[in-house]
């Protein structure tokens, strides 16, 4: 080897190190809460895991997460709140509460807008996806991507629902928001809006007769227990925010940033599988534990596509009517290109 490329590779070595240095500067300990509703048995709860053991490796050990699932910080909006105040760091919430805030984010429920969970997928990584995110700075929360939880499917304890009409009468509870009281008061159910940490509760009392959720939640929340019908209606697809408190976003130094959105993106291919795998098994779970599931025909998906159309149209009417177009012509795009 030359002298010259001896010096230069010395060179080299002398500014990596002098770079890595800097970074490790830049990163201070710190201690991030991070609140979700879900069980720790939960695709939610492994995808925090994941998240918090690649951001520790990354900060060499500085940038700790602390979880707490189960709704131990309160409701998804008491949480939103907490960010928005700065009293909470993070929050992995549906991008239904959101809907308060920019209600734009309602679009996302509608039902019956996709087959599969890779034209969901489509819709939260596209133009979509990245122009609801780059409105949330202005509501004092940042948006670090998506995590998909599942088709939702409604559950009850009095009858299958294999069409249209069986909804006809159902107390279902469901997430208090326009989009899925109008939408089951179209299917001539009674919709009641419910925190979620009530609906336990409330199935075992009768409160209401059912619910709806993605099969995951149904068998982490034990509702098996008290309720024996699951119907795939597969209305709508949940997605997952993850969200960081603007006053917390903004105390971190850039290199803290950078390892914050390295570890969200690292970890989102971990969290999708295991919501793969665990929704799979959570229906054979709760097969086996007594349930009795019924797949629904496509022709009656078509009735009730129709019968909330009034709902969608009526909805999108009060919205802005840019976001509106942006987000048709990306539901067009995806049914026609993903599968």
């Amino acid at each position: 080897m030359s002298l010259l490329v001896r010096a230069l590779s010395a060179t080299a070595i002398c500014v990596a190190l002098t770079v890595g240095a800097s970074a490790a500067d830049d990163i201070q300990e710190r201690t991030i809460r991070w609140g979700h509703l879900n069980n720790t048995d939960h695709p939610v709860s492994f995808g925090v895991q994941k998240f918090a053991e690649i951001l520790l490796a990354k900060s060499g050990g500085k940038m700790k997460v602390r979880e707490f699932a189960a709704s131990q910080l309160g409701n998804e909006l008491q949480q939103q709140s907490a960010l928005r105040g700065g009293t909470q760091e993070m929050l992995s919430a549906s991008t239904t509460s959101l809907a308060t805030v920019v209600p734009e984010f309602g679009l996302i429920d509608f039902p019956f807008l996709f087959n599969t969970t890779e034209q969901a997928d489509a819709l939260a990584t596209g133009k979509f996806g990245t122009a609801m995110i780059d409105t949330l700075p202005s509501k004092g929360l940042i948006g670090l991507g998506y995590w998909g939880l599942g088709f939702r499917n409604v559950t009850n304890s009095t009858r299958p629902i294999t069409k249209i009409e069986d909804f006809s009468g159902l107390k279902l509870r469901v997430i208090p928001n326009p989009v899925y009281l109008e939408s089951f008061s179209a299917f001539k159910a009674n919709p009641v809006p419910m925190a979620f940490g009530e609906l336990y509760s409330a199935l075992e009392t009768r409160t209401v007769d059912g619910q709806e959720n993605p099969y995951t939640v149904i068998l982490s929340n034990k509702f098996y227990e008290v309720q024996k019908y699951v119907s795939a209606t597969n209305h709508t697809f949940t997605l997952n925010i993850i969200l960081v408190s603007k006053v917390f976003w903004d105390k971190l130094s850039p290199t803290e940033q950078k390892l914050m959105r390295e570890a969200y993106a690292e970890s989102r291919g971990y969290q999708k599988e295991q919501t793969r795998l665990q929704t799979e098994k959570a229906l054979a779970e709760l097969q086996a534990k007594g349930m009795q599931y019924n797949a629904i025909a496509p022709e009656e998906t078509d009735r009730m596509r129709k019968a909330v159309q009034p709902v969608v149209d009526k909805i999108s009417a009060n919205l802005r009517t840019e976001t509106v177009k942006l987000f048709n012509d990306e539901v067009e795009r995806i049914r026609k290109d993903v599968k």
